[in-house]
């Protein structure tokens, strides 16, 4: 690893725990705005008070949310997108260069490849280019892997998701981004099977804030590396509170019941 991936790296991970947790904000690209990024430099200002180690935006919008008031937090720059209008929402192309997020101050950058869609072979072609480009820059590269096509019935299950980890460790990526499985046993067997820092995805606004630890705590029971959580903490009604919840679990260690109790969430 070169000297300024590693100490890119460092902002992006807590140096006691080596877990991570960020906020991904890059959703208005594909739905528009939405609830709780309507002011991006607010809700990042929030996120960053509860400890998030990183926020992930275009880089359109770098500038009108990253840092504004003052709050120290990482920045990961995503590299791909499509709109949800576009015949086909599941094809992602680059929309952003590796340099060009350099130039902006980036610790890292991201792209998205849905493992098993029609484009596949493309997106794994952009992939190619942007490690080779992060590698030559040392700039952290977060895959975000999901199983997603028409041979997929459950996108949570083990053996799709294997697949969509294995895929992004094997093509480079410094840390993969997936579903969950559900459960820990199986979860355990894929994280270990890689070199490279395994965190979960939140998907859709959960039911329930314990539903939402839950999930969390039995990833890092299974080795996970930590959390890439948009919706869940930035449409909370205490997006603070909530990245102090997860940082209990993530970094501290706390049991499901122990944060519950603490924070008096339900």
């Amino acid at each position: 690893m070169s000297l300024g991936k590693g100490i890119r790296i460092e902002r992006l991970f807590d140096r006691i725990s080596k877990r991570t947790i960020i906020v991904p904000m890059d959703h208005g690209l594909t739905v528009g705005t939405i609830k709780g990024l309507e002011n991006l430099a607010n809700i990042v200002d929030k996120v960053a008070i509860g400890g998030a180690n990183a926020v992930l935006m275009h880089s359109g919008m770098v500038g009108a949310g990253h840092r504004q008031y003052g709050q120290d937090i990482g920045l990961i720059i995503h590299l791909s997108g499509a709109t949800s209008l576009t015949p086909d929402p599941d094809r992602k192309v680059l929309v952003c260069s590796v340099e060009r997020a350099l130039k902006m101050g980036a610790d890292g950058v991201s792209i998205h490849i849905n493992i098993g869609a029609d484009e596949e072979p493309e997106m794994l072609q952009d992939a190619r280019r942007v490690v080779e480009s992060s590698r030559e820059w040392g700039l952290p590269l977060i895959a975000m892997m999901y199983p997603r096509g028409k041979k997929i019935k459950d996108e949570n299950a083990p053996e799709v998701v294997n697949i969509a980890v294995r895929a992004g460790a094997e093509l480079g990526a410094d840390i993969v981004k997936t579903n969950y499985t559900g459960d820990i046993d199986s979860f355990k067997y894929i994280v270990k099977s890689v070199h490279v820092p395994v965190i979960i995805a939140g998907g859709p606004k959960t039911d329930t804030i314990q539903d939402l630890l839950q999930l969390v705590y039995d990833s890092i029971q299974a080795g996970g590396k930590g959390v890439a959580f948009g919706r869940n903490v930035f449409q909370a009604e205490d997006p603070t509170k909530i990245v102090k919840a997860l940082s209990k679990i993530v970094h501290h260690n706390y049991t499901v019941g122990e944060v519950l109790k603490e924070y008096q969430i339900k």
